[in-house]
């Protein structure tokens, strides 16, 4: 009985690398790269920015400026093409093609987007309007809001007010450690002795550096 099982074990051996042969031939058959083109289906023109995702994997790509997008699915798995502005299409790929490469021109019709009523009504008085113009709070736009915020003023305010965040305290804290480091085993220069440190004292006394703010 045991010499039998031998034999068997020997068997199965000698045929495992001519069944992982026709596993891998058979999962090489089932990829397939798909390769095409998203376009309106009135006017045929090149869609951009087009999601393809394959349903239940997670995995997608974009069509680019000219429409055109590729990706690596498998025999029977369904494309998903979704787009701003355009309806929502669904492509299965078939499981008796042919090769390894395939080629689609997807047609996507535009989605139409019905928003309400918009009614414009003008003041009863010109007083009126010019009492509504002058008191309307104008939004800032883009270039003033960045202004405001790269202002040199309001940056050293914050700069003095806020409180350092994680990585501002971490980094100071790397700093005195390598500045400790540095003269470890010996005694640290002192600046009163330094010319140079007397002259940059002198210079900032001048600008009225150490003057009151509140002055």
């Amino acid at each position: 009985m045991r010499k039998i099982s031998s034999y068997i074990l020997l068997f199965f051996f000698l045929l495992s690398p001519f069944l992982l042969k026709a596993q891998f031939t058979q999962f090489k058959d089932s990829i397939i790269q798909i390769s095409g083109i998203t376009m309106t289906a009135d006017s045929l023109r090149a869609i951009p920015a087009v999601s393809v995702v394959i349903r239940g994997q997670g995995r997608g790509t974009i069509s680019n400026s000219q429409g055109v997008f590729s990706i690596v699915a498998f025999k029977g798995d369904t494309l998903s093409f979704t787009a701003v502005g355009f309806k929502r299409k669904v492509f299965r790929i078939p499981t008796d093609l042919k090769g390894n490469n395939f080629s689609i021109i997807q047609l996507m019709v535009e989605d139409t987007t019905y928003l309400p009523v918009t009614i414009i009504k003008p003041y009863p008085t010109k007083e009126e309007f010019e009492k509504a113009f002058i008191g309307d709070d104008i939004p800032d736009d883009e270039y003033e809001i960045a202004r405001k915020n790269t202002d040199a003023a309001r940056m050293r305010a914050l700069a003095r007010y806020l409180p350092v965040d994680g990585r501002e305290a971490s980094n100071m804290y790397m700093k005195k450690q390598a500045q400790s480091l540095y003269y470890a085993g010996q005694q640290p220069p002192q600046n009163i002795f330094n010319p140079l440190a007397w002259a940059q004292f002198i210079q900032a006394w001048k600008r009225g550096d150490f003057k009151r703010k509140d002055d």
